[in-house]
């Protein structure tokens, strides 16, 4: 694409050496992005996961292109780079459930909108909190950091952190709106879990 800067001057003309690697990887994506796509979605089995994994290879390839000197083994790079991309992302994902011989069981007569109810109450609990003990909190109950990582984060010390954490919680526990009728271990027990 071809842009006039302020003088008149056309962009992208001094840089004739860049438009020609775009025209060729431009050209080089149509020639094989169903093959690349069909890669993709062999890697995620998602649509739209295979989508986004294609287009994160492309940009790091199209990044890469200018020191790529042999481009007929651009695929095998690319390829390549999807697989590395996929195995991080997903690493990065936490693994919640584990095979087991049993099944588990099955949940009886319960209000299956009381977790979401409860989930509600406390976000709107955490937002009368002053927001560095707001901060503590979510850091260690919904991040799940640890003292000293919460310190490092915040650039306090330990000690300042475990006291602001038990003050917040402190705090949470007489939240009138948390307990709502109910004693605090129970009702604060339930939202902790």
């Amino acid at each position: 694409m071809v842009a006039v800067a302020d003088g008149g001057a056309v962009y992208g003309e001094a840089t004739g050496e860049r438009s020609c690697s775009e025209a060729e990887f431009t050209a080089y994506v149509r020639e094989r992005r169903a093959s690349l796509y069909a890669t993709a979605y062999h890697l995620t089995g998602d649509r739209f996961e295979a989508e986004d994994l294609l287009q994160s290879a492309l940009f790091s390839t199209y990044r890469a292109w200018e020191r790529i000197s042999d481009k007929a083994a651009v695929g095998g790079y690319l390829r390549r780079t999807m697989t590395n991309l996929h195995i991080s992302a997903w690493r990065r994902r936490k693994v919640n459930e584990y095979p087991t011989e049993e099944l588990p069981e099955t949940v009886g007569e319960t209000d299956a909108m009381r977790g979401t109810e409860l989930r509600a109450v406390l976000w709107q609990a955490l937002a009368r909190l002053p927001e560095l003990q707001r901060t503590m909190l979510v850091l260690r109950y919904y991040e799940g950091r640890t003292d000293p990582e919460i310190a490092e984060i915040l650039d306090i010390s330990v000690g300042t952190v475990k006291s602001s954490i038990w003050r917040s919680l402190r705090r949470l526990r007489e939240d009138e709106v948390l307990s709502f009728g109910r004693d605090e271990e129970e009702s604060f027990g339930e939202l902790v879990a």
